[in-house]
């Protein structure tokens, strides 16, 4: 930085350049004058021309000059590639200029399909108008295409910041009325206004097909059929109807959500406000056409959208102020720019990170767009938040590498934050997904580790693969031999105090997939199976002579922790005589409280109760018949 030296260390200038100055300044008044009494006026400079930052090759930008036809062509290629692509390397992003897109008679339909996002660049989700759909079928597996179709396996797209004007004009009889979007984890929907139908399943692709999702916040929809999805969270948004549950739908802080009071008939969990919030960070273009990035403000005890009664709270960062990764680039190089300053927006692509991304300046904001992925190298952990307040990590996905990390993800030190963190101004993680496992073996002890206080989890899945690509497992065919080669122990350890989390879906773990070991923590909607791979009893067994390891375990020293709507689900398909005994284990105190929560087996394997030795057995005598408890402790 350079410095003007001030005060009496600095020399005046001789007389004569006063004057000189002076004499300049007169006779460019005059110009001026003259100009205005002969009406020969200057014109103004020109404004220069807005710099568009250069996002990679993977990144495509839509004005709405373009024709229909030709961004239609653009986005049917992607799916292409994509919708069978899910352990593959590419990744998308396809952004849309503020704007109407399609028209009533050539409507713009977008399939979505691995690895892909889709964002409009307004300000508000209204200033970009898709007339037509955007939407994910059931994934048809075998039989060239038409057997064995499916959502399960539908993960790992991105859909926010623009309205749908939902038009099947061209479709078959079967999807004209209806906006599809049939997915299960690590696919968010945000900053949506829905005009028209939208269902979560697809009923027409082999009938409707269970599902496994899923997550929406901060939109606003009309008639939304839940169908077949098992889970689901809608978070500070609104709802014209909802249509039905299966296991566990969760509302917080909905506009229109249905009411709990009949639970478990149907499965309805309402809150009508969201303890702690944060919007994720949104890419936008403004009105002279520069790039820029808004930061929402965190919110407690809030209802409905951010955006319905104007521009979200929160701050603007101009796009310079980011460093514009992309694949290839040194942690050295990104971590350097972080010291200066700057914040970090990662391009689609996979990172190959062999030493830590180091964010240590409080207020920092990590973008990922395109499912931009970071892959541990040699055993790093490959983003390390330090205690600091008010980081922001968003769109990043975090893969294990071959050689074991200790953490993918680690929030703070081993000692706690302390009064470095802030309630105000929570570190957050928005959309931050996590895989141990899928393309390549994958090796972790734990996945993501929270030690900061203060800190807000707004939607994740920690998931360990227990299926991948044809012979990851090192050329030893089955999953008894993942057991022994993808490997993580714990998906979520929480060590912080006041940690909040909305939307936590944890998955394959090999011993307790989450610990919540911080005070004052608060769950709404957890989402669990147990790893289907223990290939014996002996193999899951925990060490004080339990067997297996719950779904979800609070710590024993805790004293206040509160769960609204979680499940936990069993299908052990390697060795389908394993028991588990407990779905939730948690201290049995007044201020733990957990609200609607469930068991449920899935065709193998037997959770004996739901939590505490509590709640009948999950067993193969009522398959797909969730186990519930309304209130633990009772009432």
């Amino acid at each position: 930085m350079t410095t003007r030296p001030t005060g009496s260390g600095r020399r005046a200038g001789p007389p004569e350049r006063h004057r000189s100055l002076g004499r300049l300044i007169a006779f460019g008044l005059a110009l001026a004058t003259a100009g205005a009494v002969t009406g020969t006026a200057t014109a103004a400079p020109a404004r220069p021309a807005p710099a568009v930052p250069d996002l990679g090759v993977n990144v495509t930008v839509f004005d709405p000059a373009m024709p229909v036809d030709e961004i239609q062509a653009t986005l049917d290629a992607a799916h292409a590639k994509q919708v069978d692509n899910e352990m593959g390397t590419a990744r998308y992003a396809f952004l849309f200029k503020p704007g109407s897109y399609g028209t009533a008679t050539n409507p713009l339909q977008i399939k979505v399909g691995y690895y892909t996002e889709v964002s409009g660049l307004g300000a508000s989700p209204t200033d970009v108008v898709i007339n037509g759909k955007v939407e994910v079928y059931n994934r048809c597996l075998a039989d060239n295409g038409t057997g064995n179709c499916l959502a399960l396996v539908n993960f790992w797209r991105t859909l926010s910041n623009l309205s749908i004007n939902v038009n099947g004009t061209g479709q078959d009889d079967c999807r004209k009325g209806a906006n599809f979007w049939a997915v299960s984890q690590a696919v968010s929907l945000r900053r949506l206004q829905v005009d028209g139908g939208f269902t979560l399943m697809d009923y027409c692709t082999a009938g409707p097909q269970y599902a496994s999702g899923g997550f929406i916040a901060d939109s606003r929809f009309g008639d939304v059929t839940n169908g077949s999805q098992q889970q689901w969270l809608t978070r500070n948004s609104q709802v014209g109807t909802w249509s039905n549950g299966v296991w566990n739908q969760v509302f917080s802080g909905v506009v229109g959500a249905p009411d709990d009071a009949a639970f478990p008939n149907p499965p309805y969990t309402t809150l009508a406000t969201t303890p702690l919030s944060r919007e994720k960070p949104y890419l936008f273009v403004d009105d002279r056409g520069n790039y820029k990035v808004r930061v929402p403000a965190a919110k407690r005890n809030t209802s409905g959208t951010s955006w319905a009664d104007g521009v979200t709270p929160g701050r603007t960062l101009p796009i310079g102020d980011f460093h514009i990764a992309r694949p290839g680039d040194s942690v050295q190089t990104i971590n350097a720019q972080l010291n200066r300053g700057k914040h970090l927006l990662l391009t689609p692509g996979v990172y190959d990170i062999a030493r830590s991304i180091n964010v240590r300046r409080p207020g920092t904001v990590v973008l990922g767009i395109g499912h931009a992925t970071l892959t541990a190298v040699d055993g790093a952990t490959p983003l390390v938040v330090g205690d600091v307040p008010g980081v922001i990590v968003a769109g990043v996905t975090v893969d294990a590498g071959l050689t074991e990390s200790k953490t993918l993800l680690r929030v703070g030190s081993r000692t706690g934050a302390g009064g470095q963190s802030s309630p105000v101004n929570p570190t957050t993680l928005s959309d931050v997904y996590f895989r141990v496992g899928g393309p390549h073996i994958g090796k972790t002890d734990v996945a993501l580790e929270v030690n900061s206080d203060n800190v807000l989890i707004d939607h994740t899945w920690v998931w360990r693969g227990d299926h991948g690509v044809e012979g990851f497992t090192e050329g030893v065919n089955g999953d008894t031999d993942r057991w022994r080669t993808n490997t993580g122990r714990n998906g979520a350890v929480i060590n912080g105090d006041h940690v909040t989390a909305t939307g936590l879906f944890v998955e394959h773990f090999q011993e307790y997939n989450t610990i919540w070991n911080g005070n004052n923590g608060t769950t709404v909607l957890y989402q669990n199976e147990l790893p289907y791979d223990p290939p014996t009893q002996a193999d899951w067994m925990n060490d004080d002579g339990t067997e297996g390891w719950a779904g979800y375990k609070v710590g024993d020293h805790v004293r206040n922790h509160k769960l609204y709507g979680a499940g936990v689900y069993v299908f052990n398909q390697n060795n389908p005589a394993i028991h588990t005994e407990n779905g939730f284990e948690v201290p049995k105190r007044p201020g733990v409280q957990l609200h609607h929560i469930m068991t449920v087996n899935l065709s193998a394997g037997i959770i004996d109760h739901v939590v505490n030795s509590v709640g009948a057995a999950a067993d193969t005598t009522k398959i797909g018949v969730p186990v519930y408890v309304t209130d633990y402790p009772a009432p």
